[in-house]
């Protein structure tokens, strides 16, 4: 297979994606990245990486917009999100087949994506409602008191490869709402839908210089973090690496939320309804490849005939997934992203096995024809899973189920607990005071009942706890307004005309 490393391949021609600054696409030359589609192993494409030159521009442009597009009355700004609303639904096909093509996942599982990043756009409809302020009359002596959000000025997003649509739509559609300009780092990996989606936001109205998009790595993040004229960065990925852009951003002085990893556990209780249980799990898991932050990696049975019944029903439907490109939209689960991924799947497996796991399902050396060379996998299933286990405390990011036996719901709430991760969590019960303690007492931030992907809805916000998000605000939602705002407060008093007052020592009160 081929490498896929940043340097520029000169045996064959290929076309190049560059960046979309200023309203415009902008051609860079220099470093280079290769672009795979999943399914066939082959290139299909290289991206430009931006050097500082090339991040310069799309800094300037978004300075340069801030001004005006900060005077734009929020109703104006909500026309053109509508706006934009219609031209993704318009041009969903060619989003989701560009998604599909070069992450690998099924075509119904873009269209869902797709979905989910539309529903915040919506949110983004009513921004003057969310720009409200606070007014209070007379809280002295002829002392009126208000407040409003302001916006911030430029801001950033540096987006994930497993969601190429949906998270970078968790963040600029409220940003720039809100009157930001904004610059977009979206994954190498898969960059093109970024390119789309601003050249729709450019057709829906939107001034040049507000949002631009600026391909690239590790180099172009750490301008990103430099760059004293951003002023809040959002960020989701892996917890090392969230944790670092979380330092070093607020180093800067900077805004920060970086949203990191996960380990989700689903705990299956002794009353629960153990088919549904089992075909909430098989799409949790294996979904979208495995490839989630919000994927359930580890099935907790409370009780070993609870362990033994839905060992014996995910195995079955584990061995029965069907796997391929994911332009068959008959498919279940198509080819992880790259290579590299691929291989620390077979890694992560081979220290389960060496350290004592039982493997009920092995996915190792899944092939298609026609599509031998593309990054497929099996689905894995694990059972006889300890705490002390990579496979257990690491997060793998592939189709790879851990279920681990407990005897309590005590003990599967400590696990759960005492895990680094606490991003998202469900419970299996029929049993209301059950899932009530189990709601209230678990450290995690994301919390389902019989729901196995408990992803907020737009008008709530999206975050872990723990080791899963660093900073204060979650992403979307409300959350996100005041992440992108500045509260400012206004004091008021007209004395009388007529009336000279004298000088006051005292700190002033509410009263006087």
């Amino acid at each position: 297979m081929s490498s896929q490393k940043a340097e520029k391949n000169s045996e064959f021609a290929r076309p190049i994606l560059g960046h979309f600054i200023d309203g415009k696409l902008v051609n860079a030359e220099g470093r280079t990245s290769e672009v795979f589609n999943p399914a066939t192993g082959q290139v299909t494409k290289a991206v430009a990486l931006a050097g500082r030159e090339t991040y310069e521009m799309a800094s300037s442009a978004a300075k340069r917009a801030f001004p005006g597009w900060r005077n734009t009355p929020p109703q104006k700004r909500a026309q053109v999100m509508f706006t934009f609303k219609k031209l993704l639904e318009a041009h969903a096909d060619e989003l989701c087949a560009t998604i599909t093509s070069e992450h690998g996942k099924v075509l119904d599982d873009a269209r869902g994506e797709l979905g989910r990043g539309i529903e915040v756009v919506e949110y983004a409809c009513g921004i003057s409602e969310l720009l409200k302020g606070e007014f209070s009359k007379n809280a002295g002596p002829g002392i009126d008191s208000w407040s409003e959000f302001q916006p911030l000025g430029v801001v950033a997003g540096i987006t994930p490869f497993n969601f190429p649509v949906m998270v970078p739509m968790w963040m600029f559609p409220l940003a720039i709402a809100c009157g930001n300009t904004f610059i977009l780092k979206p994954s190498e990996r898969d960059p093109s839908a970024s390119i789309l989606m601003a050249q729709l936001l450019s057709e829906a109205g939107l001034p040049d210089g507000v949002f631009n998009v600026v391909n690239g790595d590790k180099e172009t993040v750490d301008l990103i973090l430099e760059d004293q004229s951003v002023q809040a960065v959002s960020f989701v990925g892996s917890t090392p690496i969230a944790e670092a852009i979380y330092r070093k951003g607020t180093e800067y002085g900077k805004r920060v939320q970086a949203l990191g990893g996960a380990k989700n556990h689903a705990v299956v209780m002794p009353d629960a309804d153990i088919d549904n249980a089992v075909n909430a799990l098989m799409g949790a898991a294996y979904g979208s490849c495995g490839e989630r932050c919000m994927a359930i990696s580890v099935a907790v049975c409370v009780g070993e005939k609870v362990g033994d019944q839905v060992v014996k029903n995910l195995e079955s439907r584990v061995k029965a997934l069907r796997i391929g490109p994911g332009e068959d939209t008959s498919n279940d689960m198509g080819p992880l992203i790259t290579l590299d991924a691929y291989n620390r799947i077979h890694s992560y497996v081979e220290r389960g096995l060496e350290q004592g796991a039982e493997l009920i399902v092995d996915g190792r050396g899944f092939k298609i024809g026609g599509n031998e060379a593309g990054f497929f996998v099996g689905g894995f299933l694990f059972d006889k899973v300890k705490k002390e286990m990579e496979i257990y405390t690491d997060e793998i990011f592939g189709p790879v189920l851990c279920v681990v036996r407990v005897e309590t719901l005590g003990q599967a709430m400590e696990l759960i607990n005492e895990h680094e991760f606490g991003n998202g969590t469900c419970i299996f019960t029929r049993d209301g005071e059950t899932a009530r303690y189990f709601t209230d007492n678990i450290h995690v931030g994301m919390v389902g009942v019989n729901v196995a992907l408990p992803v907020p809805v737009a008008s709530q916000s999206f975050g872990g706890w723990k080791r899963s998000l660093f900073g204060d605000l979650y992403v979307y939602g409300p959350d996100a307004i005041r992440f992108y705002t500045r509260r400012k407060t206004m004091t008021q008093r007209w004395p009388a005309s007529d009336k000279t007052e004298q000088a006051k020592f005292a700190f002033p009160s509410g009263g006087s």
